[in-house]
């Protein structure tokens, strides 16, 4: 599988990325900054320099891919513009791309809080508005999506196990876990057309996905 993933150089894209170039699949992440590039290389992964931002049509740089992840964020440190462009904007900017190019395999990494960006507290609501809005986009973009809302994320090692589906308690989960669940959400036609949270759990990760 020919895997393009948007925010490539995120944490969970990292390990994303290892485990389909290790699995025998092809990893191409999309980065901005080209210093990025080499981290990407190390693993295996393909790295594409392309500025989400500030281009209008990503088409070029999914050409030829099977599915997308949409793995990018503004990042913590950003005010609301920056994630009404990123991780809303980008997020339709590679739905149009996928739809311009025939990709119909499109995988969201969204939040948990974004079915309900209201109740957010004040410091995170554009975040969950912007992710909320991107997972309607998608809903309605008629592609063979998944959207995945992880818990509160955590930098722990994976254990390997989860507890997933669109009612789990709220929770924390390591980067590495979500990796795990976004590498299995590739090849599990199962998820199709669903939206489910992933935190942490004692259901090993294959299991957890093949009952979404």
């Amino acid at each position: 599988m020919d895997v393009v993933i948007a925010g490539g150089h995120g944490q969970i894209a990292l390990h994303l990325e290892r485990l389909l170039v290790q699995r025998g699949d092809r990893a191409r992440g999309v980065i901005r900054n080209p210093d990025h590039a080499a981290d990407l290389e190390a693993i295996g992964a393909e790295p594409v320099v392309c500025d989400m931002e500030a281009e209008q049509n990503l088409s070029t740089w999914v050409q030829g891919a099977d599915a997308v992840v949409f793995a990018a964020g503004a990042g913590p440190g950003s005010g609301p513009e920056r994630k009404r462009t990123v991780d809303f904007g980008a997020a339709v900017k590679l739905i149009e791309a996928a739809q311009a190019q025939g990709i119909r395999r499109y995988v969201m990494v969204s939040s948990v809080g974004a079915d309900d960006p209201g109740s957010a507290p004040e410091q995170m609501r554009a975040y969950q508005q912007a992710k909320h809005d991107a997972d309607v986009a998608l809903e309605a973009a008629g592609l063979d999506h998944t959207i995945v809302r992880p818990g509160m994320l955590t930098d722990d090692p994976a254990k390997g196990t989860v507890s997933a589906g669109p009612e789990v308690d709220r929770d924390e989960v390591s980067r590495e876990d979500v990796a795990a669940v976004l590498a299995e959400v590739l090849q599990a036609d199962n998820t199709i057309g669903k939206t489910f949270v992933v935190v942490q759990g004692d259901i090993p990760v294959a299991e957890a996905v093949a009952a979404i």
